[in-house]
């Protein structure tokens, strides 16, 4: 696994826990939006941090953190991911993953060996814009709803989520969102924050706060919980 960031504490990316968060490099989709460009675009130019060092990190921190939140890039491009989860719950310490959703076989795998404790997973658009709105033309979204079914079967506490951008993203996209994912635990809306380094190069824009609240209502109704992050 191509450890290539480690964020020390956060008291945001695991929910409810005190963690520190582990960067995997390299992502299979291409988000015109994501802030993590470099570990999408330049993963094999990234200084590799030793598995080892974020290891000793941790055994040093126990009793102060409560997890590790593991993201990317695309943790699960990597099958060594599984061994680091190993080694991390080895250590004492809740594991959260976030994933975009394209392996659910390796999910699965996690999840019913008891190795994850919280699953986030990125919903990027409705099915018809989806291809777009990860950045990757003819995109298969076949392994994206077995991971969407599989969650709504309560394997494991979840939640999905969609950064909305307003070039994007329409309110009827989150009624079609909502009745994918109907029965859903959780269901976020974040605030899409502009950055520097994007993946993509076109200009884009965070929806308003009154357009995040229409598709907030727009959804509600088909999961038990939503809310907006980050406004």
């Amino acid at each position: 696994m191509q450890i290539s960031g480690l964020q020390k504490m956060t008291l945001l990316d695991f929910p409810g826990k005190v963690a520190c968060t582990v960067f995997t490099g390299g992502c299979n989709m291409r988000c015109p939006f994501c802030h993590n460009a470099l570990l999408v675009k330049e993963a094999a130019d990234l200084e590799v941090i030793p598995e080892e060092t974020v290891l000793s990190y941790l055994e040093k921190r126990r009793g102060i953190l409560d997890g590790v939140a593991i993201t990317g890039g695309e943790p699960l491009l990597w099958p060594k991911t599984r061994d680091f989860i190993e080694k991390v719950r080895a250590l004492g310490f809740l594991v959260k993953l976030d994933t975009n959703g394209s392996k659910p076989a390796f999910l699965k795998e996690l999840v019913r060996d008891g190795l994850l404790d919280y699953v986030a997973v990125d919903i990027k658009n409705s099915k018809e814009k989806y291809a777009a709105t990860c950045g990757v033309p003819g995109f298969d979204l076949a392994p994206v709803e077995e991971t969407v079914e599989f969650l709504l079967s309560d394997p494991v506490p979840y939640e999905f989520r969609t950064t909305v951008v307003s070039e994007l993203h329409e309110v009827s996209d989150f009624v079609k969102i909502g009745e994918w994912i109907r029965g859903a635990e959780k269901y976020f809306l974040q605030a899409f924050v502009s950055h520097e380094e994007l993946v993509g190069s076109e200009p884009l824009h965070a929806a308003s706060k009154e357009e995040m609240e229409a598709m907030l209502e727009a959804v509600k109704p088909y999961v038990g919980e939503a809310s907006i992050r980050g406004l």
